[in-house]
């Protein structure tokens, strides 16, 4: 991620990370987990938002509308694919409007924290000011970062696998089609989350949902025969 944030234009789209101070464990349980998707979504507006009246709102929406809540939130952005991890977050996000993923970053960062802040009995900033930003432009790019966004999680059973490739192929893909917290498995044609993403493009460019699945882990399989390679010639 480059240190050096772009310029964020409308219709333009763009690699976010956003980390927790000092690495702080930003999701501690499910329940965080669930309330960092719910952010995403509902802070995802450019009218004020008040989570507890918006909870109200779907629920009574849900009531009348046979268990469906109405979208009517004023988008900032589009989010297009993320990935939560204990203590930073990925996002793929388009801008739509000015500053619009400024907005929407201060927002989801300044709601999730208070959540955060008052059920852990804790003060201040929890994430850091300043989130990463790059900016994406290319089929190549766009496929680059599909598969870096998703492929996270493997370090949650291969720390380093970054630097030494995947020792356990199998393993990592069976890890990311169980991870709830990505857009992954709604790529993959799995229901989790999938009023969170708009997923047209990015399944469009990699050619369809078994596509998606196939493209991921053709590139798990790549790093696992790296590593393969690597031992034998160390060997």
């Amino acid at each position: 991620m480059s240190t050096k944030r772009p310029f964020l234009v409308n219709d333009e789209f763009y690699h976010i990370v956003i980390r927790g101070i000092e690495d702080t464990l930003v999701f501690k349980d499910e329940s965080d987990y669930y309330r960092g998707i719910f952010s995403i979504y509902e802070f995802n507006n450019a009218k004020p938002v008040v989570i507890r009246e918006r909870r109200r709102e779907r629920a009574k929406e849900k009531q009348v509308n046979r268990g469906q809540a109405s979208d009517n939130r004023n988008l900032l952005v589009e989010v297009l694919a993320f990935c939560f991890m204990s203590n930073h977050i990925h996002l793929l996000l388009k801008q739509l409007k000015n500053n619009g993923i400024s907005k929407f970053m201060l927002k989801v960062g300044t709601g999730f924290a208070s959540y955060f802040n008052k059920k852990y009995g804790r003060k201040g900033h929890l994430f850091q000011s300043r989130f990463g930003a790059v900016h994406i432009k290319t089929e190549e790019q766009f496929k680059n970062v599909f598969v870096y966004i998703h492929t996270n999680t493997i370090s949650l059973v291969a720390p380093i696998w970054k630097e030494r490739g995947i020792e356990d192929s199998k393993r990592a893909i069976e890890l990311l089609e169980n991870y709830r917290w990505s857009s992954y498995l709604d790529y993959i044609g799995k229901k989790n989350f999938p009023s969170v993403t708009n997923r047209e493009l990015l399944v469009k460019i990699l050619g369809g949902e078994k596509n998606c699945r196939e493209f991921v882990e053709n590139w798990i399989l790549y790093k696992a025969e790296i590593r393969s390679l690597g031992s034998a010639v160390l060997e």
